[in-house]
């Protein structure tokens, strides 16, 4: 693997010395417990949850034409997304770091972004991408990069942008089990109840994203996170009651919402500070 520029083996000392093999960050995939080990304590919760995981540069990222923010505090929210491209059949890990590749060029040559917008991508064949520059030492850190991906709540969402679209067409089985399980990795590493944390972008923004078939997916889908967690001794917070004053505003979807490629509705508003 060769890493992006400014990351280095600093970025793998932040992440507990893991093991990287061909653009692969693997920190203990969930089934690395045994059935006497103990609960975890949460400084320990990214290192033991996190699936395999391909690095920037995997897929021979570009640098970010500007500094990266990155907020102290944890974010609030998991943000599922749909990339609204073609449900592609060819499931290999080539094809899914190009399409890392084509979604930064798109965020940041078309949109005018200084890096890919979400901070995780999923491909249909279930291969785990990071996005935006910065972001898995921040998550074992506890810590926010903030992307561009749901308008004027990027200060408090982390987004995964899902492979596909699904308006009418269901995700593929890999695709789903790699979601649940980054969802359980970040509900544990940022002490997040699945059940008020994980929201899809509709649910901020008007917008078609995730698709019909992928939201109405996302009551299952907080289960199954939940179920994970407890399979493997994650600390489950305690729920939210939303929407509070920093909460998602749940706003109707339009029925013309124009479609093309990589748009996912809005993505940044008058609100957000980074793009």
């Amino acid at each position: 693997m060769t890493d992006n520029p400014g990351s280095g083996l600093d970025r793998r000392a932040i992440l507990r010395g893991a093991a990287i093999a061909s653009g692969a960050v693997a920190l203990g995939a969930f089934g690395a417990t045994s059935a006497s080990a103990q609960p975890v304590d949460a400084t320990d919760v990214a290192r033991i949850a996190q699936p395999e995981l391909y690095w920037r540069g995997a897929w021979n990222a570009r640098p970010p034409s500007g500094p990266i923010q990155v907020l102290a505090a944890p974010p609030r929210y998991i943000v599922v997304h749909h990339t609204a491209t073609a449900n592609s059949t060819n499931y290999t890990l080539d094809h899914a770091l190009a399409l890392s590749k084509s979604i930064q060029n798109y965020h940041m040559d078309s949109n005018g972004w200084i890096d890919t917008g979400q901070q995780l991508t999923i491909s249909r064949g279930g291969h785990l991408m990071e996005g935006r520059d910065r972001t898995p030492e921040s998550i074992a850190a506890r810590q926010h990069v903030v992307g561009a991906h749901v308008a004027n709540n990027n200060n408090t969402c982390i987004g995964i942008e899902n492979e596909g679209t699904y308006t009418s067409a269901s995700p593929t089985q890999a695709l789903t089990n790699t979601l649940v399980q980054t969802l359980a990795w970040l509900c544990g590493a940022y002490g997040l109840n699945p059940q008020s944390a994980i929201l899809g972008h509709r649910d901020f923004n008007a917008t078609a994203c995730p698709g019909d078939v992928l939201y109405s997916m996302l009551p299952d889908l907080r289960n199954r996170v939940a179920q994970t967690m407890l399979a493997h001794d994650i600390p489950i917070a305690a729920a939210r009651h939303e929407p509070d004053e920093n909460g998602p505003t749940y706003p109707a979807v339009p029925d013309n919402e124009p479609e093309r490629e990589f748009y996912h509705g809005p993505t940044r508003g008058e609100d957000d500070f980074s793009r």
